[in-house]
């Protein structure tokens, strides 16, 4: 089963260059060839209610694991964790949410 991304819609779903967040993400899952549905949501963070719940944050990118837990850091951290093949390290671990 896939993973969930969370990621922006609306124009920003076709920003495809490294600088964008939700891109960066998206493009390391599928450089190491990792199985995701994405899941375009709302541009404006007050109506992210779907991440809200899943990290206490309303930030994109969020993957979602398949048991209901989520992953969400700076974007250059989960690709990084993405690249280095330690994304599974992050299914069960609670996200904190920020300040």
């Amino acid at each position: 089963m896939a993973v969930k991304l969370h990621r922006c819609g609306g124009f920003g779903k076709w920003i495809k260059f490294g600088v964008h967040p939700c891109w960066k993400v998206e493009k390391a899952l599928q450089d190491q060839g990792v199985a995701y549905e994405p899941v375009y949501g709302p541009t404006a963070r007050s109506k992210r209610a779907d991440v809200q719940r899943l990290t206490g944050q309303s930030l994109y990118p969020v993957i979602e694991f398949e048991d209901g837990s989520s992953y969400r850091e700076e974007s250059k951290q989960m690709a990084e964790t993405i690249r280095s093949g330690q994304l599974d390290s992050k299914r069960g671990a609670p996200t904190t949410p920020a300040a």
